[in-house]
């Protein structure tokens, strides 16, 4: 207990204890009527005020109210009131809660002289203190501030959209013309294969021995063709006639390999031959424009050479027996094949006749009714889907 609680002023003791009131009273109140109020009855002590401590004081229980008046009971008789107990003497009766009694106990010494009472002063309240911040419970992880955004941050955003896109678009294009650039690999590579066949490929597969040609003869009949001899390799300008070598000019010469085949029946032979060009892809189709559109394989000073052999059926097979012709540029590789055919009995044919025109339903040429043009066309478009079967063979198989 502080000594400001000590010093405050004690609340008045009553001198007088209550007198009980009578016997009267006590059987008015019995019989239900209502008790009249002394006079000489004092009144109530006053609550005593609160006292400030330091320490913490039980909480002073309120004052009580002023007695309500009597409310008449039931008519039933209620029990008789029990005894109301005496009042304790001053002396052992507890003070209020909160009162604080300063006075001197019995046998203490006098207050020093010349000491001053001092009065009691109500506490200043102390100015408020915001109470220190918690720390937070989750300290683990450190989250970071969400920014507001920012007009530059959206343009961004919307840039890399409009990039995702375009580099979207850009690879769907890329693989589309992947895909086209694959193909011109491809045919480059074709071409590559192609011109090196003359050298990398066998004789055998080039110009077989045997040539079944099923309905290749005139009517559909069937014919077989067997080689004869196989030229060795060389240039096209002792191959060919001078104005045929200008016309196969820009594509050049690579290499010329021919054979010479007879029928079944030694009445015909033809010589085939494959020139190898150094041309490309573009060359190559403008030279098959060329032909086509000028109709350069009709003319009888474009027709190729022979290739005759000594103690065969071809030994006298020269220029002045060539009867029918054909002579055909491939787009798919850098090769020119042509054929030529005549009697294998040597004679001059006055009236060659191409192919094309020779293998006509109303032909009337020596040749025609031969069937040499059929000769011709036959070997020429087995020679030639051979090496085109080869070459894609070479193509597509894995390194």
């Amino acid at each position: 207990m502080s000594t400001e609680a000590q010093r405050a002023p004690v609340p008045p003791r009553p001198t007088t204890p209550p007198t009980p009131p009578p016997t009267q009273d006590l059987a008015a109140a019995s019989a239900g009527a209502p008790v009249p109020e002394r006079p000489d009855t004092p009144p109530p002590a006053a609550p005593a005020p609160p006292v400030e401590t330091t320490a913490r004081l039980r909480p002073v229980p309120p004052a009580p109210a002023a007695a309500a008046p009597a409310v008449s009971p039931p008519p039933t008789t209620p029990p008789p009131a029990p005894p109301r107990p005496e009042q304790p003497p001053a002396a052992t009766r507890r003070r209020p809660v909160g009162a604080v009694d300063l006075t001197p106990r019995p046998g203490a010494a006098p207050p020093p002289a010349g000491r001053a009472h001092v009065p009691y002063r109500q506490p200043q309240p102390q100015p408020y203190r915001a109470p220190h911040p918690e720390t937070p419970a989750e300290t683990t992880t450190r989250l970071r501030p969400i920014r507001t955004r920012h007009p530059a941050r959206t343009a961004t955003a919307a840039v890399c959209v409009v990039l995702g896109l375009g580099l979207i678009g850009g690879a769907a294009t890329g693989a589309w013309l992947t895909s086209d650039s694959s193909a011109d690999a491809a045919a480059h590579s074709a071409y590559t294969v192609g011109r090196s066949a003359w050298h990398s490929v066998p004789v055998d597969t080039l110009f077989p021995r045997t040539l079944k040609g099923d309905g290749a003869g005139p009517g559909g009949a069937d014919r077989i063709w067997t080689r004869i001899a196989v030229a060795p390799d060389g240039g096209c300008r002792a191959a060919l006639d001078p104005l045929l070598a200008r016309t196969l000019g820009p594509v050049g010469c690579e290499r010329l390999l021919r054979a010479t085949y007879t029928d079944a029946t030694t009445s015909s032979v033809t010589t085939v031959g494959v020139i190898f060009t150094e041309g490309d892809a573009a060359a190559m189709k403008a030279l098959s424009t060329r032909f086509t559109g000028q109709h350069l394989g009709r003319r009888t000073d474009l027709m190729p050479r022979t290739h005759p052999v000594k103690g065969t059926a071809a030994a006298g097979f020269g220029d002045r027996q060539r009867a029918s012709w054909t002579v055909h540029v491939l787009t798919e590789v850098p090769v020119v094949v042509f054929a030529v055919s005549g009697f294998a009995d040597g004679r001059t044919v006055t009236d060659p006749q191409p192919a094309d025109r020779a293998m006509a339903a109303n032909a009337t040429t020596a040749a025609a009714q031969a069937g040499l043009g059929h000769e011709a066309k036959g070997i020429a478009d087995r020679i030639e889907r051979g090496l085109r079967r080869t070459v894609t063979d070479l193509t597509e198989k894995p390194e």
